[in-house]
């Protein structure tokens, strides 16, 4: 072989050596989250690496904002676009606000879907929803109603009043108020922003500006936590039935003590490990987000996208004294 042949031959070995060096690099998977410092989010992560691992070639980003606002997100997805990220996975503060950095997102061709909490469909290729949207309305009344046989006032204490997934809930439980609750008067709906203090100011504003209310629900595992810890120190356990959606190892002392009779919620490990399948599904394997497409989440299951390529993960699970020592050593 002439001396030209093996500089050609070595020069193609090493352009082939250095392609797939590139493709052996770990697909890098953002796991962008309202706000930092929350539980539900922090169990969403744990799935998220167990997908990471499970599949093997990601490497997965856990961040957010320690705001839950949209202005703080789009900084944080900002960064992700440059750090040339392969794929976004955002539980959005804002459905609507989030869109012209996601598209941006994608023009680069970065993979963006949304989980939790939805962005508008022109901002991401799909959106899991942890559990049926109408069920979740339902089920976050029927846990007060279940406990108010002659009925009564209840107020919900939501996150933040731009968060897509704790709005269509809240529209969802209005819904079924009059046919399935007509015994249950919603009189107040405020919001607590995902912040500790602002949703313990708001509960204990409910409990002054309501003095008859009988139970507060809060769609959301900070809200719900506070509201709990409001009724407790104010003694009113007995009289006043905190619900909604809680992490058990967070909420288990509130079903102990009186201050909640029960609560729902889905799985969070296993919300954050479809997120990530999803999202390696559609930055790897190309998969198609398209109305009527099944898609796998691993273990969990498979997802087919309806009309708006969304889906929904599972039907929420309720926590009660029977059971939530039990889940609590889980998440």
């Amino acid at each position: 072989m002439s001396f030209l042949k093996k500089l050609l031959v070595t020069a193609a070995f090493s352009a082939a050596m250095f392609v797939n060096a590139a493709y052996a690099e770990n697909v890098k998977i953002a796991l962008v989250v309202k706000s930092l410092g929350n539980g539900f989010f922090d169990a969403a992560n744990k799935g998220a690496e167990e997908a990471a691992k499970e599949l093997g070639d990601v490497d997965v980003i856990y961040t957010g904002p320690t705001k839950a606002t949209a202005e703080a997100q789009i900084e944080v997805i900002n960064s992700l676009i440059a750090q040339k990220v392969n794929a976004i996975a955002v539980s959005a503060n804002d459905a609507d606000a989030l869109v012209p950095v996601l598209k941006k997102a994608m023009d680069r061709g970065i993979t963006v879907i949304s989980w939790d909490s939805g962005v508008a469909k022109e901002g991401r290729q799909l959106h899991l929803n942890p559990s049926d949207t109408g069920l979740i309305g339902e089920t976050i009344i029927k846990l007060a109603a279940d406990y108010l046989p002659e009925g009564g006032d209840v107020a919900i204490l939501s996150a933040s009043s731009t968060a897509t997934n704790q709005n269509a809930w809240i529209e969802a439980a209005k819904k079924v108020l009059p046919e399935k609750f007509p015994k249950i008067k919603l009189v107040a709906t405020v919001y607590g922003d995902d912040d500790s203090a602002k949703s313990t100011d708001e509960a204990k504003g409910l409990l002054k500006s309501y003095p008859n209310l009988k139970a507060i629900i809060a769609p959301t595992t900070v809200g719900v936590v506070a509201a709990a810890q409001v009724v407790t120190d104010e003694n009113l356990i007995g009289k006043v039935n905190v619900t909604g959606l809680a992490l058990p190892s967070e909420f288990k002392k509130f079903i102990d003590n009186g201050a909640s009779q029960a609560v729902a919620l889905w799985n969070p490990i296993d919300l954050g490990y479809s997120a990530i399948y999803l999202a390696h599904d559609l930055a790897v394997k190309k998969e198609v987000a398209k109305p009527g497409a099944t898609l796998s989440i691993g273990r969990v299951g498979k997802v087919t996208l309806d009309d708006t390529n969304s889906a929904a993960m599972a039907p929420p699970f309720q926590f009660d004294k029977t059971n939530i020592e039990k889940f609590s050593k889980i998440y």
